[in-house]
């Protein structure tokens, strides 16, 4: 009996090979094809305005002003659509507003799913010896959700109280249900790259797509964005850190019985720190690290495979996403420092809980997600207002559904009492987060 799984096998037992049976050689060849009557009907002969492009004048790249299109005006709208994002639209929605998602890649989660940093490291913390679900509210029913797909969605540390891990393509399907059930209007493929600004007040985003460069009205921006590209390009204050850039990549073809930390058997997912640190916002350093980092991972496997008992293993996936850790952090309301944010009864204003990284728990000042000049916006999951020691936590998924739910639920209520994002009602807030199961403390 053999110890694993083939690549060719591994993808016959996933069912795939079907899949691939479809595009066999006689489907390849495009004399076989005869386009039918309304595909024909589609070509259309068209030509742009180039009076939108770029222009070169005196050396010098100039961008000429022009309107925008108009694409949605909501109540609330959401950039980005990671662990917050998502956790976000769903508890706004939850509120009966509008809600407009808008995320750069082709599925939910973020680094999560598209990182491949599937482990929620936080979702639960011991408190007096006892394990407490502390990511609770929109995460605790992602983790029903993936529980309930049976063996492929989650590993089953969850139920004994430990930190679970999670499978990419369970956890992106869901993310999409939850997000699809939730009634927000969504944007995928599309990249938010600048505020739309009335004064000090922040009234929209623009966004770019294979569709152009679009725009949306909102009363409410919340930026889950990771690296506070809303927000800062909004003029609110915040600083700039270059941290340890990652690539994450799964091993398939293990041994079946060897114990591995996927829901999936012979399956292991490894994490990489990186080898220095790095600046996530320049586009040279991230293509730098991209390249480098995959011949790196390829010929790590390679080695692995000439390990006794790993002959079978392959590499079967690399991460779509760098796993960029910090890079900006808003100066808002309030600044989660750790030697404070550890401590229960510092803030008034807590609206999560968040654990891990190897810090006591985290008590999330609803201030750290506020700037502390510009209005009608709201910053979730890894940019908000902490230091280097908090972020270590904050950034963590748990960390970041948390801060999600809570921009969520403030936003939308900041639209229904006609009031700026500052001037919420932390009691109402509070109370409000905690009727949609989250936990506080």
């Amino acid at each position: 009996m053999k110890n694993g799984y083939s690549r060719r096998e591994f993808i016959n037992r996933l069912g795939l090979s079907g899949i691939v049976a479809g595009f066999g050689a006689g489907n390849l060849f495009a004399d076989q094809y005869k386009p039918g009557d309304d595909e024909l009907k589609s070509g259309k002969i068209l030509k742009d305005d180039k009076g939108k492009s770029a222009v070169l004048r005196s050396g010098k790249i100039f961008q000429p002003e022009r309107e925008l299109q108009l694409k949605s005006d909501v109540d609330v709208l959401v950039i980005g659509g990671g662990a917050a994002g998502v956790a976000a639209a769903i508890s706004a929605r939850k509120l009966g507003v509008n809600v407009a998602l808008v995320e750069r890649y082709g599925c939910f989660g973020g680094l999560f799913t598209g990182g491949l940093v599937l482990c929620l490291i936080g979702t639960y913390k011991k408190i007096d010896g006892q394990p407490v679900q502390i990511a609770r509210g929109v995460n605790g029913e992602l983790i029903n959700r993936l529980a309930a797909l049976g063996d492929c969605g989650i590993t089953k540390a969850w139920k004994d109280g430990k930190d679970p891990n999670a499978d990419p393509e369970a956890a992106k399907y869901m993310l999409s249900e939850m997000v699809r059930e939730s009634g927000a209007k969504v944007f995928l493929h599309s990249w938010g790259v600048d505020a739309i600004m009335d004064g000090e007040k922040v009234r929209g985003a623009v966004f770019e797509s294979k569709s152009g460069r679009q725009a949306i009205l909102a009363k409410v921006v919340i930026d889950a964005s990771g690296d506070g590209d809303i927000f800062a390009a909004a003029g609110a204050e915040y600083a700039k850190y270059s941290r340890y850039i990652g690539l994450v990549h799964r091993i398939g073809g293990l041994p079946l019985d060897k114990n591995v930390n996927t829901p999936i058997k012979g399956v292991k997912w490894l994490n990489m720190r990186g080898d220095a640190t790095e600046d996530g916002l320049d586009v040279e350093t991230l293509t730098r690290l991209e390249m480098d980092y995959r011949k790196k991972i390829w010929d790590s496997v390679e080695k692995f495979k000439k390990t006794p008992g790993n002959e079978n293993a392959f590499l079967l996936e690399i991460a779509p996403q760098l796993g960029v850790r910090t890079t900006r952090l808003l100066k808002g309301v309030t600044h989660l420092a750790y030697d404070t944010a550890v401590k229960p009864d510092v803030f008034k204003d807590v609206v999560g809980i968040a654990s891990g990284g190897g810090a006591s728990q985290i008590y999330i000042s609803y201030g750290a997600l506020v700037p502390k000049s510009v209005d009608n916006v709201i910053a979730a999951g890894r940019c908000i207002s902490m230091d280097l020691k908090v972020a270590e936590t904050c950034r963590l998924i748990p960390a970041c559904f948390t801060t999600g739910m809570a921009a969520g639920t403030a936003a939308a209520i900041a639209v229904k009492d006609s009031c700026v994002p500052r001037d919420v009602n932390i009691e109402k807030l509070q109370k409000t987060l905690k009727e949609n199961g989250a936990y506080l403390g």
